[in-house]
């Protein structure tokens, strides 16, 4: 049998489980606090939902051999908004969901070859939330969730938001065959594409001046105003980041507007960010989301109120990010019992129970030890703080 994990793949150690539940735990106490239900989508879904109208390509999914066509998920908002507008298409609106689990993304090797990556995902879905209402609740929900995890201040986090109603806007001006390049070139800040299009002076200096607006929300936001004018999204921006800027000020995150980001997934359609965390050699996005009104409507909802808004955080990153310096606190110290060669294993296993229905955690050593520094020594490699050493047979001779 083979030896190594597939590519891609992890043995995870006790302590990156228990950190995953740790995290896992926090976050979820948070979503609660604000109403939202726990769900769990499944891992295997027909392909046609997990391409979600064609917003995520067929390539990034893990095709299984099957009857039919089925893939492992590449993340969950295409299957919980399905289940949203089918199963639970009769509950009322505004519907709160969260889930937990793992993604299986596909990733491309320097030398060509093809690998999966499975990371364990966790985060919320908001469904029929119109206006900018959803964004208001979600990124005040995405920065307690941050906070919960007790970040150290040297991960300097921030927040980069994006709109893809303000790229609409910046290339409303121009030809529909040259949208794309230029939208490419905006994304990649690629000026030297811009510099060799074949356009007016006028709009290459627009464009360029556009390439290099990103930053604070306010500034941003007054020389998009300037620019492209007022209307319905700069106006929701506005409002946005007066409510979310006290509050991302709280809890030392900075906020950067940037108007030519756009997501990886083609499956958001307005408000896209990511929360970006500085890592020991680079940045790490450590949660991701945005509005995704598109995908509602595909999933065949056809009521006012179809629109849908998530986020969700990568635990796999958020603990490599904090493993060397989070502490887990246990919920209780490990007690162990040894026991003396006159002494038996079932006796062993009796005191173990009684401490058992105590709520104690205790383990005991199945050999015996031959005396009591011996189990002193077990007691160290077991990772236990306390001892309880079985001497002989008669209960009486029990000392701790």
């Amino acid at each position: 049998m083979a030896l190594q994990p597939a590519t891609g793949a992890r043995d995870l150690n006790p302590r990156q489980v228990e950190l995953n539940q740790l995290l896992s735990k926090r976050l979820s106490k948070v979503y609660k606090k604000w109403g939202y239900e726990e769900v769990s989508p499944p891992r295997v879904e027909r392909i046609d939902t997990l391409i979600a109208g064609g917003a995520i390509s067929s390539n990034e999914i893990v095709r299984l051999v099957a009857d039919e066509p089925l893939g492992l998920r590449p993340e969950m908002t295409a299957s919980i908004a399905r289940a949203a507008f089918t199963r639970l298409s009769g509950r009322p609106r505004p519907l709160r969901l969260w889930a937990c689990g793992t993604i299986f993304e596909t990733k491309i090797a320097a030398e060509g070859g093809i690998s999966i990556e499975e990371n364990l995902h966790s985060g919320v879905e908001l469904f029929g939330a119109n206006n900018i209402s959803a964004e208001m609740e979600l990124l005040s929900l995405l920065l307690e969730a941050l906070e919960t995890l007790d970040l150290e201040s040297r991960y300097k986090p921030r927040l980069l938001i994006g709109h893809t109603g303000l790229m609409d806007l910046i290339l409303q001006e121009f030809e529909d065959e040259q949208r794309e390049e230029i939208k490419a070139s905006l994304i990649n800040f690629d000026a030297i594409s811009l510099d060799k299009m074949e356009i007016s002076e006028q709009k290459r200096k627009f464009l360029q001046a556009i390439q290099e607006m990103r930053g604070l929300p306010i500034t941003t936001i007054k020389n998009l105003s300037t620019m492209i004018g007022n209307n319905v999204v700069i106006n929701d921006l506005k409002r946005l980041f007066l409510m979310i800027g006290p509050i991302a000020d709280s809890k030392n995150v900075t906020l950067h507007l940037d108007p030519t980001f756009q997501p990886h997934f083609e499956l958001y359609t307005g408000l896209v960010f990511q929360l970006i965390c500085q890592g020991t050699s680079a940045p790490v996005v450590i949660a991701r989301g945005g509005r995704y009104d598109g995908l509602v409507k595909q999933c065949g909802a056809k009521e006012e109120n179809s629109t849908g808004a998530g986020f969700s955080f990568d635990i796999e990153d958020i603990r490599e990010l904090v493993t060397s310096s989070f502490r887990i606190d246990n919920d209780q110290e490990k007690t162990l019992i040894a026991y003396s060669k006159e002494s038996s294993l079932e006796r062993a296993f009796s005191i173990q129970r009684g401490l058992h229905k105590k709520g104690t955690t205790a383990i005991v050593e199945l050999d015996y030890c031959q005396n009591k520094e011996e189990a002193m020594e077990r007691l160290k490699e077991r990772g236990c703080v306390k001892l309880i050493w079985v001497e002989a047979l008669d209960a009486n001779q029990v000392t701790y």
